[in-house]
């Protein structure tokens, strides 16, 4: 199997993707909101910004706002649950509702707004891979209002067996590729717009732009890493073993690499592995 180098949940490639191909952005649009493409006649994306400032920023948040036929509606690819993040995307939603009426027009005004997120990780205690919320009355199940809504797709829970006619599977196990196997699988079913995404998506990956913004990605995320872990290490009680280790086994499941830990630390790779099973419980 031969991995990919960049897969389709960084958040830089999926907003460049549909930024640069607002054709691609249409067809997944109707088929998350199961209408034909035909009938989208307003798709405009409000935030289409990719500078290096804006993705070296701290909590830089990489989502695709758009006004779509007067509603609103924001996608966005989640690889971590980096927590609360339920709690994350009402935020969002409130805010991108209340944000949407201008100064002194009426409230029935306000579109409806949906938050739809794909996610790397699992949220439901339930085997079904889409849920849909709307607020509703507990025990008549009557629907208080259209104006909101949440579309959420944990890819762990996608089937493996995609018929060709399912478009919003198709995207979603696009999305979930890992391997040239799992594009080329999708590449044979000679569906057009999929051939199309997976084009894109080839000459996406190989454009300096892209390289350099992945590469900017990279470096904040080391640099604020590094940064949280010299404060996190001032913070504790000097000579404190225990805290120290605690810090660093935290930065090594985060994924942080070794050399990287040694410099912020200080010590060598003998002394960390020293203090690391030092520690551990007998």
């Amino acid at each position: 199997m031969t991995k990919l180098r960049y897969t389709f949940k960084s958040d830089i490639l999926f907003k460049l993707l549909f930024v640069k191909n607002p054709n691609l952005l249409k067809d997944l649009v109707a088929a998350i909101l199961k209408t034909p493409v035909k009938s989208i006649t307003e798709l405009e994306i409000l935030n289409p910004e990719m500078t290096p400032a804006l993705i070296e920023s701290k909590f830089c948040r990489l989502d695709i706002n758009m006004k779509v036929n007067g509603q609103r509606v924001d996608i966005e690819i989640q690889i971590t649950d980096e927590g609360n993040y339920l709690e994350r995307v009402l935020f969002y939603w409130a805010r991108d509702y209340s944000s949407a009426l201008p100064a002194g027009q009426d409230y029935s005004l306000l579109p409806r707004t949906i938050i739809v997120s794909i996610t790397d990780f699992l949220l439901f205690d339930c085997k079904e891979y889409h849920s849909f919320f709307q607020p509703l009355e507990v025990n008549r199940y009557t629907l208080l209002s259209n104006k909101m809504g949440f579309h959420f797709f944990e890819l762990p829970k996608l089937p493996t067996k995609v018929s060709e006619d399912n478009s919003l599977l198709l995207w979603l196990s696009l999305f979930n590729a890992d391997t040239e196997e799992d594009l080329e699988k999708i590449n044979k079913m000679e569906v057009s717009v999929m051939s199309e995404a997976i084009s894109a998506y080839r000459a996406i990956t190989a454009s300096p732009e892209y390289r350099e913004l992945e590469r900017l990605r990279e470096k904040a995320g080391h640099d604020e890493a590094q940064a949280l872990l010299h404060a996190k290490i001032k913070g504790r009680e000097e000579g404190k073993a225990e805290g120290k280790a605690e810090v660093i086994q935290s930065f090594i499941k985060m994924g942080m690499p070794l050399e990287q830990i040694m410099r912020a630390t200080g010590m060598t790779q003998k002394e960390l592995k020293t203090l690391l099973d030092s520690t551990l419980p007998s």
